[in-house]
C-alpha cells in the first residue's frame, strides 16, 4: 500500500502540474493573439487572476480529484470482486443502492457550481482592484483617496466572504448526505446478511467480512464527497480560464506583404467608433505622400490617437478603409504592416532587463556598438554611462529612472529600427525643454526622407511639419502648414491662442 501510494502521488503530481503548465502556456499565448479590444475592455488584474489564481485553484482541485479517483477506483473494484466471491445477491443490493449516493452528490454539486463561479469572479475583481491601486498608488495618495480605496476593497472582500461562505456551506452538505446514504448501504447489508445467515445461506464469519467489505466499498464515495467543494471550486475556476482560451483571436485575413518604400498612405471615407452608440470618426479622408511630416492636433477626444490605432491595425475601421499604395491594409499581413512602422508612445514601457536589452528590443541580435549609436542619437548615452553597470544595468518600470530617462530609452529603441513610417504619439511629453531640442534634432534625423505622423501639443514639434491636420470631434476641420493655418484665423488659431497648442 505504501509503495502504491507513493507511485500514485508521484504520478498525480506530475500529471497535474504538467497540465497546469500547459494551460498557463496556452493562456499566455492566447493573450498575445487576443485583439486589443479585449485587453482594453477587461481589467488587467482580472486577466492576471485567470492565468495565476484560477489556474492554481484548478491545480488544487485536480490534485485532490486525481488522488481520490485513483484510490477510489482501485478500492471499489477490488472490494466488488471480494464481495461477489462471498455472495452475489447481497453484492447486487449494494450496487443498486450506491447510485443514490452519486445522485445526491451530483444534485448538490450542480447547485453549488454557480456559487463557486461567483467566488472566482469576485476573486478576479479583487485582484484587479489590488493591481489598479498598486500601479497608481502615487495618485491615490496625492488626492488623499486611501480611505476610499480601502472601502472599495472592503466591499469586494465582503462579497468574496459572503459567496465563499455560501459555496463552502452548501457544498459541505454533500459529505454528510452521502455518508447517510452509504450508511443505508451498510444497514441493508446487515439486514439481508442477517436473514441469509439465519436461513443458513451465509455464515456469521462471511457476514462479518461482508460488512467490512461494504464499509470499505462506501469509503471512497465519502472521501470524494468530502473534497467536493475543492473540486467544484476547481471546475468553476477552470471555466473562467476556458472562457479566456475560447475568446476569438485577433483576425488577420491579410495575405499580402507590404512593399517598401511606401509611396502613399490614404484614409478613404473612414468611419470608426469604440462603442456603437458613440460615433468617433466620420467620413475621414486624407492622403499622405512619401516623406511628408504630418502633425495631428486637436482637443482631447477628437480622435488623434485613434488614427494611430487604425494605422497599426490595433482596431479596424467600421467602414471605409486605409490604403497603402492603393492596397487596403486589411489585405496586408499585420506583422508585415507593423514592421514598416516605428512607434514611440507617450506611455513609456520598460521591461525588467538590461538597458541594452531594452534598447535592442526590436533587434535582439544588435551589437553593443549599434545600441550605443542608437542611444547617442536619442541623447540617452550620457545618463546611461552614469548607471552602475552602464548598458548592462538591470532596469525595470520601478527601477528609479525618471520618466524622462525612460522616454529616452524608448526613443533609442526606435532609433535601433529602420522604419519606413515613423509614428510619434506625444513622444516628448515627459522630457524637459532643453533635452527636447536635442530629441527633435534626433527625430528630424530619423524622419528625414520618411513619412511621419506626429501627435503633439508643443509648437517645437509641430511648426516644422509639412502638413498639420487639425481635428475636432472625429473630423478634419483644417489642413495646412503652421503659417497657412494661422493666416486662416480658424480653429487652429483658436487652439493656438488658447494654449492647447503650446507656444
Amino acid at each position: 500500500t505504501a509503495l502504491a501510494q507513493w507511485i500514485m502521488n508521484v504520478c498525480n503530481n506530475k500529471l497535474t502540474y504538467q497540465i497546469v503548465r500547459d494551460i498557463r502556456n496556452e493562456a499566455f499565448e492566447k493573450i498575445e493573439v487576443l485583439p486589443l479590444k479585449y485587453i482594453d475592455g477587461h481589467a488587467h488584474g482580472e486577466i492576471v487572476s485567470r492565468v495565476i489564481a484560477d489556474v492554481d485553484q484548478f491545480a488544487d482541485g485536480l490534485l485532490m480529484g486525481f488522488t481520490q479517483l485513483f484510490t477510489g477506483v482501485i478500492t471499489i473494484l477490488g472490494t466488488i470482486g471480494f464481495m461477489l466471491s462471498v455472495n452475489v445477491g447481497i453484492t447486487i443490493v449494494v450496487l443498486v443502492v450506491t447510485p443514490v449516493s452519486l445522485f445526491v452528490a451530483s444534485f448538490i454539486a450542480k447547485r453549488t457550481f454557480s456559487m463557486f463561479k461567483a467566488q472566482s469572479e469576485t476573486r478576479g475583481e479583487q485582484t484587479a482592484l489590488i493591481d489598479e491601486m498598486i500601479g497608481n498608488q502615487k495618485i491615490v495618495q496625492a488626492f488623499g483617496q486611501e480611505k476610499d480605496a480601502i472601502e472599495k476593497f472592503d466591499e469586494i472582500n465582503g462579497r468574496l466572504q459572503t459567496c465563499s461562505l455560501k459555496a463552502i456551506f452548501f457544498s459541505s452538505i454533500t459529505n454528510p448526505s452521502t455518508r447517510f446514504v452509504n450508511s443505508l448501504v451498510y444497514t441493508g447489508v446487515g439486514i439481508f446478511g442477517a436473514l441469509a445467515a439465519i436461513n443458513g445461506r451465509l455464515t456469521v464469519g462471511q457476514l462479518s467480512s461482508f460488512l467490512s467489505y461494504a464499509n470499505q466499498y462506501t469509503k471512497p464515495f465519502n472521501e470524494i464527497s468530502g473534497v467536493i467543494s475543492e473540486v467544484q471550486s476547481a471546475f468553476a475556476s477552470f471555466k473562467r480560464v476556458v472562457t479566456l482560451l475560447e475568446e476569438p483571436n485577433e483576425v488577420d485575413e491579410g495575405t499580402n506583404e507590404i512593399v517598401l518604400p511606401i509611396d502613399k498612405v490614404e484614409f478613404r471615407h473612414v468611419e470608426f467608433s469604440y462603442v456603437k452608440e458613440q460615433q468617433l470618426i466620420t467620413d475621414f479622408n486624407l492622403t499622405i505622400k512619401q516623406g511628408q511630416k504630418v502633425a495631428i492636433v486637436g482637443p482631447t477626444g477628437c480622435g488623434k490617437t485613434t488614427m494611430i490605432n487604425l494605422l497599426l491595425r490595433y482596431y479596424d475601421p467600421v467602414s471605409g478603409g486605409i490604403y497603402i499604395d492603393d492596397v487596403n491594409t486589411l489585405d496586408i499581413k499585420k506583422n508585415s504592416l507593423r514592421k514598416a512602422y516605428g512607434l514611440v508612445l507617450q506611455d513609456t514601457w520598460i521591461f525588467r532587463g538590461t538597458v541594452r536589452e531594452n534598447i535592442a528590443y526590436a533587434k535582439p541580435e544588435a551589437t553593443l556598438e549599434e545600441v550605443i549609436e542608437a542611444a547617442k542619437l536619442a541623447h540617452a548615452h550620457s545618463f546611461i554611462k552614469r548607471l552602475p553597470d552602464g548598458y548592462d544595468t538591470v532596469i525595470s518600470a520601478t527601477s528609479g529612472l525618471s520618466q524622462g530617462e525612460k522616454q529616452l530609452i524608448t526613443i533609442a529603441r526606435l532609433m535601433m529600427t529602420v522604419p519606413d513610417v515613423v509614428i510619434l504619439d506625444e513622444a516628448t511629453s515627459s522630457i524637459d525643454t532643453l533635452t527636447e531640442q536635442k530629441i527633435v534634432e534626433a527625430f528630424n534625423y530619423i524622419m528625414d526622407g520618411r513619412t511621419s505622423f506626429v501627435i503633439a501639443h508643443r509648437l517645437s514639434t509641430i511648426q516644422g511639419a509639412d502638413l498639420i491636420i487639425v481635428m475636432n470631434k472625429g473630423n478634419i476641420v483644417e489642413v495646412g502648414n503652421h503659417q497657412e493655418l494661422i493666416k486662416k484665423n480658424g480653429f487652429y488659431t483658436k487652439l493656438y491662442n488658447q494654449g492647447i497648442v503650446d507656444n
